[in-house]
């Protein structure tokens, strides 16, 4: 069983195992995925729970998109630096944009962004320098596994995470009596959960109205 201690993925690998008392190797090669799937579900679960990054780096002049860096969920706020002075960029959808700043050729300070892909943003108008930029945003947390045997979940939502890899095991489990208890725990473990996540988002909306 998990201890007090922080849980690791060997750790967590060992309790299911033991929660399931299987001991095929069918199931066990399993159990990666049955955490794999888990972290997943509760990702889109407590969306804005987890790491809080920022990143700077400079814009490429002419060049109207920027990479976002890897494992990026979701953009908080963008600004950049022009002559000492930070900015902000503003978050306007594709379609304003395209509006806005119709010829990408044209180059001026960066006012407004948008996701343009998954792994791009888009900004308008085009910059004109290589102007410093700072990015505040969500990041998907790494993914457990024998090389990295900690991250935000095994911290932070440890119970989470072990009822829903045993949850993950249910097709394995057909007849299981023990799911009824699995899932009412883990329903139980992401109100708490999600009820952090709204008054973290409704901090963010008060301070955002209060500045």
């Amino acid at each position: 069983m998990t201890t007090a201690s922080v849980m690791t993925y060997d750790s967590l690998v060992e309790d299911i195992q033991s929660y399931l008392e299987r001991t095929d190797t069918a199931t066990l090669e399993k159990i990666p995925q049955f955490i794999m799937l888990a972290e997943q579900i509760i990702a889109s679960e407590i969306k804005f729970l987890g790491n809080l990054v920022v990143v700077e780096s400079n814009m490429v002049l002419g060049e109207a998109t920027i990479a976002k860096p890897a494992r990026w969920r979701k953009t908080v706020s963008m600004n950049v630096t022009v002559a000492n002075n930070r900015q902000p960029i503003f978050l306007r959808t594709y379609e304003y944009l395209r509006e806005y700043w119709p010829n990408a050729s044209s180059t001026d300070v960066p006012l407004f962004f948008c996701d343009y892909d998954y792994e791009h943003w888009l900004i308008a108008p085009t910059p004109a320098a290589a102007y410093s930029y700072e990015v505040l945003y969500y990041e998907r947390n790494q993914p457990l596994d024998s090389s990295n045997q900690t991250n935000w979940f095994t911290q932070y939502a440890p119970q989470a995470l072990l009822y829903g890899s045993l949850l993950q095991a249910m097709p394995f489990l057909k007849n299981d009596e023990r799911i009824p208890m699995w899932q009412g725990q883990y329903d139980k473990i992401i109100a708490v959960l999600q009820n952090e996540n709204v008054l973290r988002v409704a901090d963010r909306q008060a301070i955002a109205r209060d500045t």
